[in-house]
């Protein structure tokens, strides 16, 4: 009789498991496929209007197709597209390693200061034409603002590693240096000439405009290299998400733990950022929609993140093209504009607890 009721109990165990694997299975499906759509509308709409069916066919078949609509789709609307794609996985991949390892829901990729470390060495470059590497040509900008959001992760990563990297020592010295970084952004726009501070305005506020495939390929291998490595951290991660004593407890050295994926956080922040601008939001909403749909499992809620970040960027570059024909909104406020509502949405109508 005992042995009965384990084998039914274990039956129903594996039951109940193949059905939320499936679940889960089916809801990365449908987010992929969401994306594969979006990303065909957002390439076709634009000053040149096309059909979805003209846009497919040239996608796939790009050496039967006009050569006007090859160069718009291939050349002009498809670099911007990648950029979104990569930049928004990048971004929410980011945003829900930095809420597990600070155990903390409004943790984002901005939360240590990376992204205003960013700006204020971009606007270094803009308003001065300052450089922190000289020789950098027409990347002088995007190596300024990376090098200002990598030396940011090194000043938290060496404080880090004197305080031993408790979670209260890198989110307060986030949160300084923060508030450091905005207010030598406001000197820098003070004393610089007024179309300086323009751009310097419309470099925070973030844009896909300036894609190229070179820039694509860079942050694309950034995800390829990092991302794997995040997969195979996954138990660590997971079970980190118990407590820092419940994982210490399973073997995970949680200070060691915590300060790689800080770096690691810090590069997938850093390179986007320093290509398309301060893009917010992202990193805060996509892994919190990914969490209340897919759960807490790091196996599928990464992948998960990761397609929702990159769906949220595509839907705000489409509504960046439609909201005021003529005029592309930049995407850092649209993304803000979207995410908010469907964060507010997913809280509402979830039934579970965020945290």
């Amino acid at each position: 009789m005992t042995q009965q009721l384990g084998k039914i109990g274990k039956h129903s165990v594996e039951t109940n498991y193949f059905h939320i694997s499936r679940r889960r299975s089916l809801i990365c499906l449908s987010l992929l496929t969401l994306l594969i759509f979006a990303v065909i509308a957002d390439i076709a709409i634009g000053p040149a209007r096309y059909n979805l069916l003209e846009v497919t066919y040239a996608i796939l078949q790009p050496q039967d197709v006009d050569k006007q609509l090859k160069v718009i789709v291939w050349n002009i609307r498809m670099p911007s597209t990648m950029m979104g794609i990569c930049c928004g996985m990048a971004l929410a991949v980011a945003g829900l390693q930095m809420q597990t390892i600070l155990n903390n829901p409004l943790a984002s990729p901005f939360t240590l200061g990376i992204s205003a470390g960013a700006s204020f060495g971009a606007a270094l470059a803009l308003a001065f034409g300052l450089t922190f590497l000289p020789g950098a040509g027409p990347y002088f900008v995007a190596l300024n603002a990376f090098v200002g959001a990598i030396a940011t992760a090194l000043i938290i990563f060496i404080v880090s590693m004197r305080r031993d990297g408790t979670v209260q020592t890198i989110i307060l010295l986030g949160i300084a240096l923060v508030f450091t970084f905005n207010t030598a952004l406001a000197l820098v726009q003070f004393f610089a000439r007024q179309e300086a501070v323009s751009a310097i305005v419309f470099w925070t506020m973030g844009s896909l405009g300036k894609a190229t495939w070179e820039k694509v390929a860079i942050t694309a291998v950034a995800l390829v290299v990092i991302i794997p490595f995040l997969l195979r951290q996954r138990w660590k991660l997971t079970a980190l998400r118990l407590g820092e004593a419940q994982a210490a407890a399973f073997g995970v050295k949680v200070g060691k733990l915590r300060l790689q994926i800080m770096l690691l956080v810090a590069l997938l922040t850093a390179i986007p950022v320093a290509f398309v601008g301060t893009i917010g939001f992202v990193g805060l909403v996509g892994p919190h929609i990914a969490r209340i749909m897919v759960g807490e499992d790091q196996r599928v809620l990464l992948p998960a993140s990761a397609l929702i970040g990159a769906l949220i960027m595509v839907c705000g570059s489409i509504l960046a093209k439609i909201i005021m024909p003529g005029t592309i909104l930049p995407i850092g406020i649209v993304t803000s504009a979207i995410g908010l509502p469907v964060f507010l949405y997913y809280i509402l109508r979830s039934k579970t607890q965020l945290w």
